[in-house]
């Protein structure tokens, strides 16, 4: 199969300044640096960045990535040096998808 034909799945990688995988104290500014720097790694592994959700007073990062597998995440979060707790693959459900879902 084509690699650029794989189906896409839904995952989140979770940060935390408490267990060292989330920058202490990194302002917005530092992190939009960063954030430039994350999605180009992205592109490279051919990662889509769907939305970065950042409790910067509380130190916690939750990323959302549509990819085929959990290993190109991993390799994203190699290239920019950036350690995660874990990555799950999730799958969506908004009031639509449930309607969706149930019509068929």
């Amino acid at each position: 199969m084509n690699p650029d034909l794989r189906p896409m799945k839904f995952f989140i990688d979770t940060h935390d300044t408490r267990r060292g995988t989330f920058p202490a104290g990194i302002s917005a500014d530092a992190f939009a640096g960063f954030h430039a720097v994350y999605e180009e790694a992205c592109r490279a592994e051919g990662v889509v960045s769907l939305r970065i959700h950042v409790g910067f007073a509380e130190g916690r990062a939750f990323c959302f990535t549509m990819t085929p597998d959990a290993e190109a995440v991993r390799r994203v979060h190699e290239r920019v040096g950036l350690p995660f707790d874990e990555i799950t693959e999730v799958v969506t459900s908004t009031p639509g998808d449930l309607f969706f879902a149930r019509a068929a």
